[in-house]
């Protein structure tokens, strides 16, 4: 790792995207402390985290595991489920974090501020992860997209403390890029996940099913959140996005969708319903989210 020590990293929710972090941050050096529920902790403390990825490689990587932050770190990464964040915020006492950096890679927008409000001291960073990774047992991770890529925003992206840990992110293998747009990071990710996320789920089948046969739809979304990421400031090309959705595996299911086929809670909210509330906020029509979001609210499959 880069500095004259070994990074300190809490990772708060060591799921898929936050157990692959954990793996690979340990591997290069860094001192990891993952937060979660006592099961977990106990298996985590005794064998590590085992990675299984088509870019990486299998290899386990030893990290140390609490229940709660008692300690000093240098970052923390929050991966938890948009659903799960109220409860595993527990996990952070408010004093505890400091002047740390704080790195959410949570699905939506709207938790960035509610962070900032939390920990004032911190510096919460806007940041976005794009990779497709869960996690198959307590302490075991199945990576299977052939990239991670991490983007991070602050007003003065040279900060020494962000550009120190996009270089450790980096040094893990992760793409890390970092910006001063935190408008653009943010709504250009969740341009393209509203669209995946509410389709997939609410036709029960993966992207290239719908993209062919909810054509009209896909268009629909993806402008409607393009519109609203403009008036929050954004740089985000509709056209774009669609092509970046044409250009996705066929097979590709969203997380939302594996929600709703195991019967769990859906971050229906953070994702849908976050486009829903911003458009109001500028008076922006959105109708086709809007139905896809009202239609989801009820039951849902699994």
């Amino acid at each position: 790792m880069t500095g004259d020590a070994s990074s300190r990293v809490a990772v708060l929710g060591p799921g898929g995207v936050g157990g692959l972090l954990a793996g690979l941050l340990a591997r290069r050096g860094a001192d990891v402390l993952c937060l979660a529920g006592p099961s977990t902790v106990g298996v985590l403390a005794r064998d590590g985290v085992r990675v299984e990825s088509r870019q990486f490689g299998s290899f386990t990587a030893p990290v140390r595991a609490a229940e709660r932050l008692d300690e000093e770190v240098d970052v923390c990464l929050i991966t938890v489920k948009a659903t799960q964040l109220d409860d595993a915020l527990q996990r952070l006492p408010v004093d505890a974090l400091g002047s740390a950096l704080v790195v959410p890679l949570l699905n939506g927008v709207e938790h960035v501020d509610l962070l900032q409000r939390r920990h004032p001291a911190a510096t919460v960073v806007p940041a976005t992860i794009r990779c497709e990774s869960t996690r198959t047992a307590p302490g075991v991770i199945r990576h299977d997209s052939p990239f991670v890529a991490v983007e991070m925003a602050l007003p003065d992206p040279t900060a020494a403390a962000l550009g120190r840990f996009a270089a450790d992110l980096g040094d893990a293998g992760v793409t890390a890029r970092v910006s001063d747009d935190a408008a653009t990071v943010m709504w250009s990710k969740l341009t393209f996940l509203s669209a995946l996320a509410l389709l997939t789920t609410a036709a029960a089948a993966p992207a290239g099913e719908v993209r062919r046969r909810r054509r009209d739809d896909l268009v629909a979304l993806v402008g409607e959140a393009a519109a609203v990421a403009r008036a929050e400031g954004a740089t985000v090309d509709a056209a774009a996005v669609v092509g970046f959705f044409d250009g996705i595996p066929a097979e590709l299911r969203s997380s939302m969708q594996r929600d709703a086929e195991a019967g769990r809670p859906l971050e229906l909210d953070a994702i849908g319903g976050a486009v829903v509330r911003a458009a109001a906020r500028h008076g922006i029509p959105v109708p086709v989210t809007s139905r896809y979001v009202d239609e989801l609210t009820g039951p849902h499959p699994g």
